[in-house]
């Protein structure tokens, strides 16, 4: 087994030897990856925004972040709608992502299961030889053609086989299918499947993972819940010699940055998702009249069918002097199309100083803002309130300009 251990946005001082298999499936992850001279299978590798964890055959390839692994899961916890205790788990001594993730998830359901298992009511239809529950009638006449036995009826189970606790399971799997290096680790997966023994293993989609809806029956599980949904949102397969592996734990910190600011925002501004929308949730926005350039900032206000604030979320380091041309240009679009007076650009990292830039003959303000992740939460969160008034004043101006029209 060959280990390559990586750094986000770190590249390697020495080629590293790949085969051309290993080359094509790492590039999509790769910022870069350049051909070291003199050899035709050794490469120097940068890695991009992407961090985790990834198997190709013999070689596992650690991606590791940037940021302290508890901050990250902070971050992406809070992104999906649960303040992590990021000093709830000891993650100094853990040396990647994946071996961190895995006693933060049973540990949550050591406290999620310390009050029992969750059990809910669950819909069965079944054919059997005894009544229960009410007979389907039309499904007896149709199936059975007058036999009375079995009896084709609904009733309700009260289970712990609820979708609670198959996303429990289903995240411990699938952690369980990687390489975990802890012996440790390994039997504390284990036991979360033993206690979970009666619940259904089902295989969620990374794209189409489901919610679950909290009340104060349930509220105790929304840690464990939310780390399971995470993992399982993150977690690729590949179907391999008829079987379905774990390929890896992959995730794109432009998305986790973009979700934690629009949910940060959102909660400081105390507004709905339907008035402080995601990428996800717009309305067809296009810059051009004929409806061929389709425009998706991430970050938006409305009233109703009017958009009164645009902005966009940027993991990148910048100094304000050298700001991209084109994040530039793409925020002035969105300004254009939506006939806003100015926009926001949020960078992840960067110097402190507020900048505004003055669109010549457009009059558009085009303001840059920096939030820096790496400080502590009361901090990161004194900072989101300050980024909220920015964007409180650029709606106040785009309100003000169109009662004025």
């Amino acid at each position: 087994m060959r280990n390559l251990d990586l750094r986000e946005w770190t590249a390697t001082e020495e080629p590293v030897a790949l085969s051309v298999r290993e080359r094509d499936r790492l590039k999509p992850l790769l910022a870069s990856i350049e051909p070291a001279a003199g050899t035709s299978d050794a490469y120097y590798l940068r890695p991009g925004s992407t961090i985790g964890a990834l198997e190709i055959g013999d070689l596992s390839v650690a991606i590791e972040p940037k940021l302290p692994i508890g901050r990250l899961l902070y971050l992406a916890s809070y992104a999906m709608g649960v303040d992590f205790r990021e000093e709830s788990f000891d993650f100094a001594r853990r040396q990647t992502l994946i071996e961190a993730l895995v006693p933060a998830l049973t540990r949550a359901a050591r406290r999620a299961f310390a009050r029992g298992l969750l059990h809910g009511y669950r819909t069965e239809e079944e054919a059997l030889h005894t009544v229960r529950g009410r007979i389907r009638v039309a499904d007896q006449i149709r199936r059975r053609f007058g036999v009375p036995l079995p009896v084709e009826i609904r009733y309700d189970d009260f289970t712990d086989d609820v979708l609670a606790n198959r996303l429990v399971k289903a995240a411990a799997d699938r952690l369980g299918k990687l390489r975990i290096r802890s012996a440790q680790s390994r039997l504390d997966l284990a036991w979360v499947a033993a206690t979970l023994d009666n619940v259904s293993l089902v295989e969620f989609p990374p794209t189409t993972v489901p919610e679950v809806k909290f009340d104060r029956l349930n509220a105790h599980y929304r840690e464990v819940v939310t780390l399971a949904r995470l993992i399982l949102r993150h977690t690729s397969f590949e179907a391999a010699r008829g079987a379905v592996r774990a390929n890896g734990f992959l995730m794109d910190m432009n998305d986790v940055f973009q979700e934690f600011v629009t949910r940060a925002l959102r909660e400081e501004l105390r507004l709905s998702e339907r008035a402080f929308r995601s990428d996800r949730r717009l309305p067809p926005i296009h810059l051009d009249t004929a409806g061929r350039v389709r425009l998706k900032p991430d970050l938006s206000w409305w009233n109703g069918l009017t958009c009164t604030f645009v902005g966009d979320a940027k993991y990148k380091r910048v100094k304000h002097a050298h700001v991209p041309n084109a994040d530039l240009y793409q925020l002035l679009a969105y300004t254009t199309a939506l006939d806003l007076p100015g926009g926001l650009l949020v960078y992840a990292e960067g110097e402190a100083d507020d900048v505004e830039h003055r669109v010549r003959h457009a009059g558009k303000q085009l303001e840059i803002a920096t939030l820096d992740l790496s400080g502590s939460i009361e901090s990161l969160r004194s900072e989101v309130g300050r980024l909220a008034e920015r964007v409180r004043a650029l709606r106040r101006s785009a309100i003000e300009l169109r009662r004025a029209a």
